[in-house]
């Protein structure tokens, strides 16, 4: 940078700040995401009415939005949606909690005790490349009923994230903050409730999100094995009698409830973590 630029940014300092700081307008960034799934809507439709072919994708076979959404409604009248619903919700939020409890648990003490690491860590990523679907046939002779194995599927699938962005926060904490406690007489107990588990919080808050959306991602997995309710006993169904446009509806349900779950999951992270937004 040159002097005469040095001098003019420093001359306006105020002005400097308040472009930085000067808060972008909420509604803006709001109409440009409507905007962007309305132009992805559009070009959908567009696409499989004119039944577009580009050689390596086709739209010959999709159906258009408009089938899309009167199926959707359709759904929404009928009283199988409410069982359907209640169904995957049970079976996901199940999932998640007892994996939020082992990602959690595990990951901070294999972020801080080193032996349980070269214990654990081994098995765990040996076991973490394995997709959920492999684990059907495991799931049905492990546990006694189908409804367990749905629910250890979207545990599996949650898991994982939820570890590693755990451990991940827990060995990214500033050695200075550890290192201050402990000289102001901090004990062991104390450094890790007030200082490790406060400043892994926000990769452990990235995690259970993630974990989140990776359990309704299972969720079709999970209930081929078995059942007669949930969305994604009603997305593989659809798909086995070829009726293309409940599959995309049986999909977009899932696409919402995973979507509106991580994002309250985001929110309730960044209330319960005011120290967190401070610093940002």
């Amino acid at each position: 940078m040159s002097a005469g630029s040095t001098m003019a940014a420093a001359s306006h300092p105020a002005h400097s700040t308040a472009a930085t700081t000067r808060p972008a307008r909420p509604w803006r960034r709001y109409l440009l995401r409507l905007a962007s799934v309305a132009l992805c809507l559009l070009l959908w439709q567009w696409a499989a009415q004119h039944r577009v072919d580009l050689g390596l994708i086709t739209f010959q076979n999709v159906p258009a939005p408009s089938e899309v959404f009167r199926s959707a409604w359709a759904l929404l009248q009928s009283p199988r949606l409410a069982a359907h619903l209640w169904a995957s919700v049970v079976r996901v939020f199940a999932g998640f909690a007892a994996a939020a409890c082992a990602g959690v648990v595990l990951g901070l003490l294999i972020g801080r005790v080193r032996w349980l690491s070269d214990v654990l860590m081994p098995p765990l990523e040996l076991l973490r490349p394995i997709p959920a679907v492999a684990w059907i046939p495991l799931a049905i002779l492990m546990f006694p009923s189908s409804e367990l194995s749905m629910i250890y599927i979207t545990f599996i699938g949650a898991l994982f994230p939820i570890l590693l962005n755990t451990i991940h926060g827990v060995e990214g904490v500033d050695p200075r903050l550890v290192a201050s406690a402990r000289s102001l007489g901090s004990t062991r107990l104390a450094v890790f409730t007030q200082v490790i588990v406060p400043a892994a919080a926000p990769s452990i808050v990235t995690g259970l999100s993630i974990g989140m959306g990776t359990a309704w991602f299972c969720l079709v997995t999970a209930e081929m094995i078995a059942g007669q309710f949930g969305i994604g006993y009603y997305t593989w169904a659809s798909y086995t009698i070829q009726n293309y446009a409940d599959i995309v509806v049986g999909m977009m349900f899932i696409g919402l409830l995973g979507m509106g779950s991580s994002a309250a999951i985001r929110h309730l992270g960044a209330w319960l973590m005011p120290w967190y937004l401070l610093q940002r």
